[in-house]
């Protein structure tokens, strides 16, 4: 399975997997899923940084943390930021909706625990 992992979940995965859920925790670890990152996950994590404890612990170098847990990075594109934009306005965070087009774009799922996601027609796990 191709998974588009949401930012929280990224980050449970590393400093907290506790809180993930068995069925998310269980995909991470299959070595026959592939899990993605988003760039406009490196955006959101960095641009809160600053601001927020849990973040700043985070390795600084968060590209190569993330290619050596395994995971693949996946850029914004032209296509993506428009589908983005003309989503229905059922969810107001800007990062989310970025994955959410990534997503439906590329048919990955999306391993997030945020319900208000699951409104959208995209395949969602947690």
């Amino acid at each position: 399975m191709n998974l588009l992992i949401d930012t929280h979940a990224l980050i449970w995965a590393w400093a907290s997997p506790g809180r993930l859920s068995p069925r998310a925790a269980a995909s991470i670890s299959d070595p026959d899923n592939s899990i993605s990152v988003s760039a406009a996950t490196a955006y959101e994590i960095e641009y809160k940084r600053h601001r927020d404890q849990f973040l700043r612990a985070l390795p600084l170098d968060l590209y190569t943390a993330v290619v050596e847990q395994g995971y693949s990075w996946i850029g914004v594109s032209p296509v993506d930021a428009i589908e983005a934009a003309r989503l229905p306005r059922l969810h107001g965070d800007p990062w989310d909706r970025v994955l959410i087009a990534q997503a439906r774009n590329r048919g990955f799922t999306l391993m997030t625990m945020d319900n208000a996601i699951a409104a959208y027609p995209v395949s969602v796990l947690w």
